[in-house]
């Protein structure tokens, strides 16, 4: 690693540490030559591949300002959007490769952004899946309205299903909610009883 104050080519670690959760090494190091030290981070290698061919390294703050545009004038803070750009950028990495197309991290915002701000999320999703007419609109507004009558469905169903022995609202089933995934289609609510 070349040194930023005297530009040597050698430098040497003098203490590590994690950092962002795990997701990346903080390094001290110290020039050889001048003896100033300095610090460095060491992430995983991620690159975004664009429709052009074009790649970039995935940036957070990207997502940020992409999902921000659709936020304007909605109640959405910065610490949401940060959560935001957090989650995509694991569903991304999640994939296991070290390129990954533009249209996968648009995919990733799509399930959060629903989550966080329906009006938002159909801004963006417009542009990201390039409505041309109010058909579009409609077919969207239809399957998010499906979805909040998934969730209505499903709620009372969780709360009466109580198991007497362990007083647990949920034993003995596994229910799927609506949201929990990253693909713009809701899923279907199951409840299907689990092995003991």
């Amino acid at each position: 690693m070349r040194c930023p104050f005297c530009r040597h080519p050698d430098s040497r670690v003098i203490d590590s540490r994690v950092a962002d959760e795990g997701a990346a090494i903080r390094r001290r190091r110290q020039c050889s030559e001048c003896g100033r030290r300095f610090t460095t981070a060491e992430t995983a290698s991620l690159v975004v591949v664009k429709r052009s061919g074009v790649t970039e390294p995935f940036s957070r703050a990207k997502v940020v300002a992409g999902v921000r545009k659709a936020c304007q004038g909605r109640p959405v803070d910065e610490d949401a959007l940060a959560l935001l750009a957090q989650q995509v950028e694991e569903t991304v990495r999640s994939a296991g490769a070290a390129e990954v197309p533009a249209e996968d991290v648009g995919r990733a915002i799509l399930g959060p952004l629903r989550a966080l701000d329906e009006v938002a999320y159909l801004r963006f999703a417009s542009v990201y899946r390039s409505f041309e007419s109010l058909a579009d609109f409609e077919t969207e507004i239809a399957v998010l309205r499906v979805g909040e009558a998934v969730d209505a469905a499903v709620a009372p169903v969780e709360q009466a299903t109580v198991d007497p022995a362990h007083g647990d609202p949920t034993a003995g089933h596994t229910v799927a909610h609506f949201g929990d995934t990253h693909d713009p289609a809701p899923p279907s609510a199951q409840l299907a009883p689990t092995k003991p």
